[in-house]
């Protein structure tokens, strides 16, 4: 009996596949939910300037931003934000390897952010006025933000030594 569950419990992993889709999702939303926390215990201890809601500045009062209701609508919205990024994580650059693709995504979104569209819609003032921790410490969550999602997209699917079952031999 223990033989016939064994097979079917490898017949059943030998045929998984991640939904790509629903992945990305879940992941978009972990990574924004751990990384607007994050933002927001930053900017508590005056690590960054920029309120846990910067993204909603255009849509919402400043006021409203900086109350503990601002506080929670910004981190949902930096996970709207991270799920729509995981996507495009997935798409354009899904298919690569390893750390350095994550790293670079996140970098690229934080010069996107940082240096070209947050200045001018208003989400935040240029580098030269948001000071050197703010920059650091943006920087910083954003790589680490990118090598989340990059380096969890790479591994779920191009790791396939890991659905390797456990006696297969190389």
């Amino acid at each position: 009996m223990a033989n016939a569950h064994d097979h079917l419990r490898r017949n059943k992993d030998e045929h998984h596949r991640t939904n790509p889709w629903l992945y990305s999702i879940q992941l978009g939303f972990f990574a924004g939910l751990f990384f607007g926390v994050l933002r927001w215990m930053c900017y508590e201890m005056r690590f960054t300037t920029l309120l846990p809601g910067y993204m909603l500045e255009p849509f919402f009062r400043h006021s409203f931003l900086k109350s503990a209701w601002g506080y929670v609508v910004g981190i949902a919205a930096y996970i709207v934000f991270s799920i729509v990024m995981a996507l495009l994580y997935k798409v354009v650059l899904g298919r690569l390897k390893g750390p350095w693709p994550g790293i670079f995504y996140g970098l690229a979104v934080w010069v996107v952010l940082f240096a070209g569209i947050g200045p001018l819609i208003g989400l935040m003032g240029w580098l030269t006025q948001i000071g050197w921790n703010t920059i650091y410490t943006e920087l910083c969550i954003s790589t680490l933000w990118g090598v989340f999602i990059g380096y969890s997209i790479a591994f779920e699917f191009t790791d396939e030594v890991s659905r390797e079952p456990m006696g297969a031999k190389n």
